[in-house]
């Protein structure tokens, strides 16, 4: 029978709607961390008869047809870059953004990447670096002597050094955006990288128009709801185990026949 297959194919769609809820969840205390949703179209359809084709003795029209549905497949895995809430950690090289943009990060190879993390540290040479090492563009340089370093909204990055009652300026963080940020590539530790869906980056400082503005001392926390992930969990384990009591029905409809 066709519900068999139809109904494997609903029980397929819940797994992986599972799996991308479990991510969401096991991710909700990572920085800047974009809860994901899966999303799914119905197959091709089975047309015994199409609308509006010419009924027995050609005096009308068939006004709806017969087209079965041969079930349910996904289609993507949507990244929704809702902003997070900004929390306040006391760090000075933690970096919240409020708006739009990505800071950039050289990753390997040179390559340039794109990241909402803003849990910076500093390098050996007093170079702002992500977590993983990896350099802030463009390269920022904290002198070993400054007492305290002061970033402000639109993305300057001063240093106070001892005896000296002047800011000394060590550089302008600037941002990325773009057009399809659900486009970017997820690499896994907070990084993304550009692709033709996402368009090309355009880069500008904070606070430039549509450029988010940078909160020093703040990090974007995940935009996961787990109150929402739990009542998705719910449904997506429900709909699963719908689908399976069609299999069980079919199965005894098909004992039925084959004792008869």
């Amino acid at each position: 029978m066709r519900a068999l297959a139809i109904a494997a194919t609903g029980m397929a769609a819940q797994q992986l709607n599972v799996e991308v809820i479990a991510n969401n969840i096991a991710n909700i205390n990572t920085t800047g961390f974009k809860r994901a949703r899966a999303e799914f179209t119905d197959l091709l359809y089975q047309i015994d008869r199409m609308p509006g084709t010419a009924s027995r003795g050609g005096e009308g029209t068939v006004p709806e047809g017969l087209q079965l549905g041969l079930g349910v497949r996904s289609a993507a895995i949507r990244k929704l870059h809702v902003q997070g809430t900004l929390t306040n950690t006391g760090n000075r090289l933690d970096m919240g953004l409020a708006g739009r943009g990505w800071f950039r990060i050289s990753g390997p190879n040179g390559e340039t990447l794109y990241t909402r993390a803003g849990a910076f540290n500093k390098s050996a040479t007093g170079q702002l670096v992500t977590i993983d090492g990896f350099a802030v563009q463009p390269s920022i340089t904290i002198p070993q002597e400054a007492v305290d370093v002061i970033v402000n909204e639109n993305g300057q990055v001063f240093a106070r050094l001892e005896d000296q009652t002047e800011l000394q300026l060590l550089g302008q963080i600037s941002l990325a955006t773009f057009a399809n940020d659900a486009g970017l590539e997820p690499l896994g530790d907070n990084l993304f990288r550009e692709t033709a869906a996402s368009g090309a980056a355009v880069v500008g400082n904070p606070g430039d128009p549509g450029f988010a503005t940078v909160r020093q001392g703040y990090l974007e926390a995940s935009n996961v709801d787990a109150v929402k992930e739990i009542t998705e969990l719910i449904t997506a384990q429900r709909a699963y185990e719908m689908n399976s009591k069609v299999i069980q029905a079919v199965d005894e409809m098909m004992s039925t026949v084959s004792r008869r």
